[in-house]
């Protein structure tokens, strides 16, 4: 079953972004993944969660391939630089 992985991030330093794109993109494909959107222009149509900077959705085979990407010793320096330029949330659940 496809599993998506949603994140939201408010950038503060925009400076770790030129980095991270290519690279975490690699990333996602080498684990089975694909990019389904990115933006960073987000309409807030309902609800009372601040509006972030950027947002991604990732498709992934199933969630174990999410996890295997997100769990990568390729990834970990790439979650330290996101977060140093960024607060935010990553979340998995399956599709239908």
């Amino acid at each position: 079953m496809v599993a998506y992985v949603v994140g939201y991030v408010t950038i503060t330093d925009p400076s770790w972004i030129e980095e991270y794109g290519p690279k975490v993109e690699a990333q996602v494909q080498a684990h089975g993944g694909k990019y389904l959107a990115r933006a960073t222009e987000i309409d807030h149509l309902e609800g009372d969660i601040a509006v972030p900077s950027a947002a991604v959705v990732l498709e992934f085979p199933d969630a174990d391939s999410a996890r295997a990407w997100y769990n990568s010793d390729e990834y970990a320096p790439m979650i330290k630089l996101r977060q140093s330029g960024s607060n935010g949330d990553l979340k998995l659940f399956d599709g239908l």
